[in-house]
């Protein structure tokens, strides 16, 4: 079969995943607990029982209990055996592109989850030689809805947006937001974990209301630490309050401290929306280069 095969001489592939994170206890598998990668993992155990072993997922970005993803990516390494075994009853193996294989994983994945899973495989391709879902990315992006009284309530998107019960300033709000960006120490808003950076890009966060008057917050970073958006979202909505300013933000920020000034918010109202990369002849030394800032951490 022609196409682009890893360095081990497997196949590597690209999964585009989307969950509802709301019965999850996050995406990282973990010993008696419902998990994202436990459940996509297990269905791969399923799928490919006569051709062991099962393929582990390595993730672009390791999401919190109770998060969501519309655009989550992840890859894993098929033997060439695997591969070809996805194909259909009257299929050809041999003559099939490695790239109409590919696709039919997510096909065979969702048929095994189920119609009405709370994660579901968007798409499955050939991946490009190089890529690494986790360090070769970019960035990553992510939306945080928060209703006030001038949104109204929706009980269709209770799982999806936070409450808030006074009515917010959404101009003061997307003004603290612009004045976080930029490379810093995100300490403030980060859950310490030992052995982790908290030095991070912020490269985009604003906020607007959607056509039914919910805020909307998006923010896009090289990465995001432990709970950080969550906490940049909690820390602009108390400007929004009238709580805080947005240059107590900034100092707050400086400080590199964690405060309770703010708020740490739920998790349901955040979702991963997109994971970038650079262009495929970039993928490979991407990926060196941020696996060997975190090795020297």
């Amino acid at each position: 079969m022609a196409g682009v095969r890893h360095e081990h001489g497997d196949w590597r592939l690209r999964l585009d995943i989307a969950y509802d994170g709301t019965d999850f206890s996050g995406w990282a598998r973990q010993p008696g607990l419902r998990t994202v990668q436990g459940v996509l993992e297990d269905v791969l155990a399923t799928l490919f029982r006569r051709y062991p072993p099962a393929p582990g997922v390595s993730v672009a970005g390791r999401t919190d209990a109770g998060v969501h993803a519309t655009g989550q990516v992840a890859h894993l390494d098929l033997t060439d055996a695997q591969l070809r075994s996805l194909r259909r009853r009257g299929d050809d193996a041999s003559t099939m592109k490695p790239e109409a294989l590919a696709r039919l994983l997510a096909q065979r994945m969702n048929g095994i989850l189920g119609a009405d899973s709370d994660v579901v495989l968007l798409d499955s391709t050939i991946a490009p030689a190089g890529f690494d879902a986790r360090f070769s990315a970019v960035w990553r992006r992510y939306e945080y809805r928060v209703s006030d009284p001038t949104g109204g309530r929706d009980p269709l998107l209770r799982r999806t947006t936070v409450r808030h019960p006074a009515t917010l300033d959404l101009e003061a709000m997307d003004t603290a937001a612009r004045a976080l960006l930029g490379l810093h120490d995100y300490a403030t808003f980060c859950k310490p974990r030992a052995g982790s950076t908290t030095i991070r890009t912020l490269q985009s966060f604003r906020w607007e209301r959607d056509g039914e008057g919910v805020l909307v917050a998006s923010l896009q970073a090289d990465a995001f630490c432990h709970s950080m958006v969550r906490s940049l979202v909690g820390a602009t909505v108390a400007v929004g309050d009238g709580s805080l300013t947005a240059s107590d933000l900034v100092r707050l920020r400086d400080e590199r401290m964690r405060s309770g000034a703010f708020l740490v918010m739920p998790a349901k109202g955040l979702v991963l929306t997109e994971v970038g990369y650079p262009a495929d002849d970039e993928l490979a030394g991407r990926a060196e280069r941020t696996r060997a800032r975190r090795e020297l951490i």
